[in-house]
């Protein structure tokens, strides 16, 4: 009950291994542990919980062309959500027009 029953897979030969797990003992440790030579604290002036990374850089012209680019990616990504937008309502538009006109259309056979 506590350990449950693997089933047996057959191999695609024919062959079926069961499966058998080792018997294994777990036996209880006697003495001490053994003392590492390795310092437990940290030598001074190294940082103790994170690793610093050195800072970055930027020279003028870099720091132009990364506001160049992350405008150009604000138009491009406001341009695409515009016309996005702008599909839908013109879909929208044409949808209600041709209601209106088959409305008209099934209305008039009526009045005749």
């Amino acid at each position: 009950m506590i350990r449950p029953k693997i089933p047996v897979n057959p191999l695609p030969t024919g062959l079926v291994t069961p499966l058998v797990h080792p018997a294994t003992t777990v036996e209880p440790h006697h003495g001490t542990a053994p003392v590492c030579g390795c310092p437990q604290t940290p030598a001074p002036g190294q940082p103790t919980s994170r690793m610093q990374l050195p800072a970055i850089r930027l020279t003028p012209a870099g720091l132009v062309a990364v506001v160049a680019g992350g405008a150009g990616l604000v138009l491009v990504v406001g341009a695409v959500l515009v016309s996005m937008l702008l599909a839908v309502a013109i879909t929208g538009a044409s949808v209600a027009v041709c209601a209106v006109v088959l409305r008209s259309l099934l209305n008039g056979r009526h009045h005749r």
